[in-house]
This record gives structure tokens, C-alpha cells and sequence, in this order.
């Protein structure tokens, strides 16, 4: 780990750090309280897929969508009228849009050749994102003079890593540039995380096998055809099994990869102070065992 205590934590004069864990457990309301400090750089994964790499795929469909409507398609034709994604750090619908859920068209699900598709090109967008942080810790330095630095991962990092391989290349770069932290949540947050999902379910990217997995197993319990599936009750179904599909790989990659920090004590911070406290701690505490 580039700091290898608590006293070397708090005497650093670059603190770089990144979450991981959970969707919903406070990895970006924690950067958000850092960079409202003034001299925290805030890199949002997700924002960097909407905006670098995923960008035109989300333009081009909703593009697809307009020319379906022959008033909407002369004007795109004729370059009447401009489409674009109004996505920001506290809007990211259009990358959750353009993922979509599988299932029955009528109800707006996509084919799942197509839903797929969109998966893999969302994985390849991440991955590309994440290697990005070293480019935006050098860029926030140098360009606008931040000291600091977080990288505000999404949820489905651990679907991409082999968290138990010491040249895991996505891992193995991130752990170079910064402190990797796991904002672990307990059973309380996952029963209010799937509560809160299952009142307004949104799209998830998965790891392909798992997904495989998971629609062949819906379609077998529901009796259903690929075609006729609720893409929200599929999408509901599906999340408490994600969630347990991705604790373990978390642990694996704090165990090997960085430290952990409870949900509970990251929920406490309310300035930079309380973060480096909040650190300190957690490299200071012993270490799990490999």
C-alpha cells in the first residue's frame, strides 16, 4: 500500500485514495464532503464512462429512439435540433438508461443478445476509466493545483478484477496511485439497500458469467421466454444475488489490495479531519488474515 501506516497517512502531503464497495453506502457523499474542503480533486468513475466512453453509445440511442418519430426524424435529418445527454455527478440516469434491463420490448426490455452488448461495452468502458486515475491524479495536480485526490469507484469494479491475483492489471495500477478503501456495509445496509432497490429498480452492469447464470436460472424458475420477461421483476430478483456475489470479492480486494473502513464509521465524517481519523484508524488496525 503507498502508505504503510497511520503516522505516514497523516504526515503525507498527497493523500490519493479510492472507494469501492456497495452502490449506496456512502463512496461518493464522503468525496462530495472532500471536495466541498477545497483541496480534494473528486474523479468519479462513473461520470468519466458517461462522458469519455460511453458518450456517443448513449447519444446514438437516444438518437435511434427519436428517428422512430417522423416529426423528431426530418428534424435530426436536416440538423434542426441537437440530441445530447445532460449527464453530471449528480445525474447519471443516461449511462443507467442506456444499460437498460432484459426482457419483454413492450415493457422496455431489450433482447438479451443486445442487453449483452451493452454490458461488455460498459465493462470495456470501465476498466478504460479506471486506468484513467493515474492520468487525473497528475491532471489535478498539475493543472489545477489540488493536493488530494479521490476516485470514486462504481459498484461493479469487483466484477472486472481477480482480486486474488498479485498481477491483477486493474488492481495492480490502481494500488500504485492510491489508497484502496472498502466501505463495508453490514446486514442492516444490505436489507435498507434492497429495500430501496426493490422500491425503484435501476439498471446493473454484471459480470457476464454471473449473469448467464442468473437469467437461466429466472427463466428456468419463472417458466417464462426470454421475450416475455418483467424486465423490473427480472432486475428485482436478481439483486440480493448480486449483492452476495460481490461481498466476497470486495473482502478479497481489501484483504490483498487496500483496508477496510466500516459503512458506519464513513457515515461519521464531516470534514477532512474526520477522514484522516477514519484512515488512520483502519491502517492502523491489524490486518486480516490472507
Amino acid at each position: 500500500m503507498i502508505y504503510a501506516s497511520a503516522e505516514e497517512w497523516r504526515a503525507a502531503p498527497r493523500k490519493r485514495v479510492l472507494f469501492f464497495g456497495m452502490s449506496g453506502l456512502g463512496k461518493t457523499h464522503v468525496s462530495n464532503i472532500l471536495r466541498d474542503q477545497g483541496d480534494w480533486f473528486h474523479y468519479s468513475i462513473d461520470y468519466r464512462i458517461g462522458t469519455r466512453y460511453m458518450g456517443e453509445y448513449i447519444t446514438d440511442n437516444a438518437k435511434a429512439q427519436a428517428m422512430k418519430v417522423p416529426f423528431l426524424r426530418d428534424l435530426l435529418l436536416s440538423d434542426s435540433i441537437y440530441i445530447g445527454s445532460n449527464i453530471s455527478f449528480s445525474n447519471l440516469t443516461p449511462v443507467s438508461t442506456y444499460l437498460g434491463k432484459p426482457g419483454d420490448p413492450a415493457r422496455g426490455g431489450l433482447p438479451i443478445a443486445e442487453y449483452r452488448r451493452r454490458q461488455e461495452q460498459f465493462r470495456l468502458a470501465e476498466i478504460h476509466a479506471l486506468l484513467d486515475t493515474e492520468y487525473f491524479i497528475d491532471r489535478a495536480e498539475r493543472l489545477y493545483g489540488y493536493p488530494h485526490f479521490i476516485c470514486d469507484t462504481g459498484g461493479s469494479i469487483c466484477e472486472w478484477v481477480d482480486p486474488g491475483n498479485p498481477e491483477d492489471p486493474v488492481l495492480k495500477e490502481l494500488a500504485k496511485h492510491t489508497l484502496m478503501i472498502w466501505i463495508e456495509g453490514n446486514e442492516a445496509h444490505t436489507a435498507e439497500l434492497i429495500r430501496r432497490f426493490d422500491k425503484a429498480p435501476k439498471p446493473m452492469s454484471y459480470q457476464p458469467e454471473f449473469l448467464s447464470r442468473v437469467w437461466e436460472d429466472y427463466l428456468s424458475e419463472t417458466g417464462a421466454a426470454p421475450e416475455e420477461v418483467d424486465p423490473d421483476a427480472f432486475i428485482r430478483w436478481t439483486y440480493a444475488r448480486a449483492l452476495a456475489h460481490r461481498q466476497p470479492r470486495y473482502a478479497e480486494m481489501a484483504r490483498n489490495w487496500g483496508v477496510t473502513v466500516k459503512a458506519e464509521d464513513m457515515g461519521r465524517v464531516r470534514d477532512a479531519g474526520d477522514f484522516d481519523d477514519v484512515i488512520a484508524a483502519a491502517l492502523a488496525a491489524p490486518r486480516p488474515a490472507p
